[in-house]
């Protein structure tokens, strides 16, 4: 019997997932985690590949064939939420809490491997599979990228769980599928003074009012009906008494913006109103940028390989809306073509709730999925190789 259609193999990878679930790790601290998955590639003869990770882990398959290098990627670290989902294998780390489903990426990709290792000697070429650190601080890819593990990669593929879709559903398009997210912090500096003569001093509440206010308009009159971006302030904090005008007041949100050019446009004319509007009122400001991921692109030719794969293996193909979140997987896309694809998971809560589940059927979906888009992506290549050598003759 194919694994494909084992359930033993789906009650492996369910244990996988539960195991990771139980027993989370934050950005940077997944050492016990990369500890798990060494020992599950090493139980299945995967090689892992000796790149210098402190958390993480890279692993191989193939290789026996001269060919391409592709690779998939699974994102490993948890959320520092308290988990509220009643689950048997809950989070036993009070305030750790796998919210994302990067549990059900890693025990999906790992199947991914293990089915791939079955047909090792057939692939011409080979596949590597990056378990990343940090996706949640948007540092993790970086890390891999400057191991050196991307180096002759000719394609990299990936997934984010969805729980508004359904099980056998699979959300596939080319170009943005995720959003650059950037955070900013602003200070603005006043004068403070008794709030009964506010005549002396700077208010920078008032200010910052205004500032906020104005940062409205970007998105209405400095983007196009046609294109999107959010600007979102989310706390502002000044002041220690009721009756004291303060000195300073400190506010900060984020901006998500699906286009490069758009994304420019938009931190431009933030920095512009925020200088103006505190120099009209005789004060002054800084913009301080928390520098986010790029908007995911995907590749167009990928997204129709895929497509097609998805259709081959069963999975039910939708043209999902790009989400204003943010995934450091735009890091590999700079540096290599790809595709980023959203699986549904059936969940009853979204990313980031303390509820947050997934349907343990769509494990054994998207390894299969994964492991046919891995052998299709390789006769493209070893096929375009070839042409390229029909036309040099």
């Amino acid at each position: 019997m194919s694994l494909v259609l084992d359930k033993t193999f789906e009650q492996q990878l369910i244990a996988i997932r539960r195991h990771l679930h139980e027993y989370p790790e934050l950005s940077h601290e997944e050492v016990e985690t990369t500890a798990s998955i060494r020992k599950w590639l090493t139980d299945a003869n995967i090689r892992i590949a000796n790149y210098p990770l402190r958390t993480g882990v890279i692993a191989e398959v193939g290789g026996f064939h001269e060919g391409p290098v592709i690779a998939i990627r699974a994102d490993i670290d948890a959320l520092p939420i308290h988990e509220e989902t009643g689950l048997p294998f809950a989070s036993r780390f009070p305030g750790k809490m796998h919210a994302c489903g990067h549990d059900f990426h890693t025990a999906a990709i790992l199947g991914t491997a293990f089915l791939l290792k079955e047909k090792e000697q057939e692939l011409r070429g080979t596949v590597r599979f990056i378990f990343q650190p940090a996706e949640e601080k948007a540092k993790g890819a970086e890390q891999i990228i400057a191991s050196g593990a991307l180096e002759n990669v000719e394609a990299i593929f990936g997934m984010h769980n969805k729980p508004d879709l359904p099980v056998g559903t699979v959300g596939i398009k080319g170009g943005a599928i995720m959003a650059a997210a950037d955070g900013f912090i602003v200070e603005v500096e006043g004068r403070g003074s008794h709030a009964a003569v506010p005549e002396a001093g700077i208010d920078p509440i008032v200010i910052s009012a205004h500032i906020v206010t104005a940062l409205q308009s970007i998105v209405s009159r400095n983007v196009s009906a046609l294109e999107s971006a959010v600007v979102s302030v989310t706390r502002l904090n000044s002041g220690t008494a009721w009756n004291v005008i303060p000195d300073k007041a400190l506010f900060d949100g984020t901006l998500r913006t699906f286009d490069e050019r758009v994304r420019a446009r938009v931190r431009q004319r933030f920095e512009k109103i925020v200088h103006s509007v505190a120099d009209a009122f005789e004060s002054n400001a800084t913009v301080r940028w928390i520098e986010g991921p790029h908007p995911v692109i995907n590749d167009d030719e990928w997204a129709s390989v895929a497509t097609q794969t998805a259709k081959s293996v069963g999975l039910t193909v939708i043209e999902p809306l790009p989400s204003p979140a943010g995934e450091d997987f735009a890091f590999y896309l700079k540096k290599t073509a790809g595709l980023f694809v959203f699986f549904g998971t059936s969940g009853p809560k979204e990313w980031h709730h303390p509820a947050f589940d997934v349907d343990e059927r769509a494990l054994l979906l998207a390894a299969s999925f994964f492991t046919t888009l891995a052998q299709d992506a390789l006769k493209r290549l070893n096929k375009e190789d070839l042409q390229i050598i029909e036309a040099v003759k």
